[in-house]
C-alpha cells in the first residue's frame, strides 16, 4: 500500500506508477514505515487518501493490517500536524442500499464483509475528528471501471459470467453506478481545492449516467461476447447462495463463484450526484460505455486468469 504526495519523484516510479505526462514531484513509501509516517506530512496542506488494500471478501486481518490501522494513523497524524484538509476515497457500498441517497448517511457495517466495515470505520473516524481548523472530505464513489485498474466489479464479475453459472439477480433491474477513473481525479482535485468547505462533508460521485445492471451485462455480451445469464434470482436467494459458496471454499482451492459482497454491490443505491455538483461544481464527462471499453481492452490484454478478489501481496512490491 503506497501512499504519493508531490514531492521528489524517482525517475522509475513516474514510469511504473504515474502517467506518462505526469512532471510533478512526490514522496513515495509504505504506510506501513512509521518514519515514512512521521515524515510523509511535513509542509503539506491537504491530504487524498486513496491509498488501499482492497478484498472484495474474507481476509479480515489482512485488511486491519494493511489498510485500516495505517488508515488510522494516517488520520491521526494529519490531524496532529495541522493538516487543513483531508480528502478520503470511500464507496457508496458503505451507506447501500437504503441510506446511499443520503451521502452525509452513517455507513452499514456488514459481517460478512470486513474490508467495507473497515471503510466505514475510516468514514466514522474522519467524521469524529473533523472540526473548523481540520476539513475531512469523505467521497463515496460508485463502481471504479476504465484504464489503469487491476481490481473491480469487471475483473471481478466477467470471467464469472463466462462460467454460465452466475444468475440474473433481481432480473438485472437495479441500477450499477459506474464511475470512470478520470472522473474520480477530477473530483477528489475538486474536492481538494474547493473553498467554503467545513467541518464534515461527504459526497456522492458517480458518472453522468447510470445504467441498470441489464443494461451493462448486454453490453458486455453484445460487444465483448459475454454470457449472459440464463436465469434470475431474487436478492434473498442470491444472499444465501453466495454465503454456500463462501463456505465451500474452505473445502476447494479456487475463490468463490460470488460472494455476499459482490451480490451487495448490486443492490439499488438510488445516489445521483447532486450535492456533489453544488458544493464541488462535480460534471463527470465519461460515459460507462466508454470506461468499460478501455478496461476491457486492458482486461483483453492483462488479465490472463481470473483476478483475484484480493489484491495479492508481493514481496517488495508496494501494497
Amino acid at each position: 500500500m503506497s501512499f504519493q504526495t508531490w514531492k521528489l519523484l524517482p525517475p522509475a516510479v513516474n514510469k511504473k506508477r504515474l502517467p506518462p505526462h505526469f512532471r510533478h514531484s512526490s514522496r513515495v513509501g509504505d504506510l506501513l514505515d512509521t518514519h515514512y509516517q512521521e515524515t510523509l506530512l511535513d509542509d503539506i496542506d491537504v491530504v487524498i487518501h486513496a491509498a488501499a488494500w482492497t478484498s472484495l471478501w474474507g481476509n479480515k486481518n489482512k485488511s486491519k493490517k494493511y489498510f485500516l490501522d495505517p488508515s488510522l494513523k494516517l488520520l491521526e497524524n494529519a490531524k496532529r500536524k495541522g493538516i487543513k484538509r483531508f480528502v478520503f476515497i470511500s464507496t457508496l457500498a458503505s451507506a447501500s442500499p437504503d441510506h446511499s441517497e443520503n451521502p452525509m448517511s452513517h455507513g452499514m457495517k456488514r459481517s460478512y464483509w470486513p474490508h467495507l466495515s473497515n471503510v466505514i470505520t475510516i468514514e466514522e473516524t474522519l467524521r469524529n475528528l473533523s472540526d473548523n481548523k481540520f476539513t475531512g472530505v469523505n467521497l463515496r464513489l460508485g463502481l471504479f471501471v476504465g484504464s489503469r485498474y487491476a481490481l473491480g466489479l469487471l475483473p471481478i464479475l466477467v470471467p464469472r459470467l463466462k462460467t454460465h453459472l452466475v444468475p440474473w439477480v433481481s432480473g438485472g433491474k437495479t441500477s450499477l453506478p459506474l464511475i470512470d477513473g478520470r472522473d474520480i481525479g477530477n473530483c477528489a482535485s475538486l474536492a481538494a481545492t474547493v473553498s467554503d468547505l467545513s467541518d464534515y462533508e461527504s459526497f456522492n460521485v458517480l458518472g453522468p449516467e447510470v445504467p441498470k445492471t441489464r443494461e451493462v451485462i448486454s453490453y458486455l455480451h453484445e460487444k465483448y461476447h459475454i454470457p449472459l445469464p440464463h436465469f434470475s434470482v431474487p436478492f434473498s436467494i442470491a444472499f444465501v447462495f453466495a454465503g454456500f459458496m463462501e463456505l465451500l471454499d474452505k473445502l476447494v482451492s479456487w475463490e468463490p463463484l460470488v460472494t455476499r459482497s459482490i451480490i451487495h454491490l448490486l443492490r439499488e443505491t438510488s445516489a445521483n450526484n447532486n450535492y456533489s455538483k453544488e458544493r464541488l461544481g462535480y460534471k463527470p464527462e465519461h460515459h460507462w460505455q466508454s470506461a468499460i471499453d478501455n478496461q476491457m481492452n486492458e482486461m483483453l490484454k492483462q488479465q490472463t486468469k481470473p483476478m483475484s478478489m484480493a489484491i495479492p501481496l508481493h514481496r517488495g512490491n508496494s501494497k
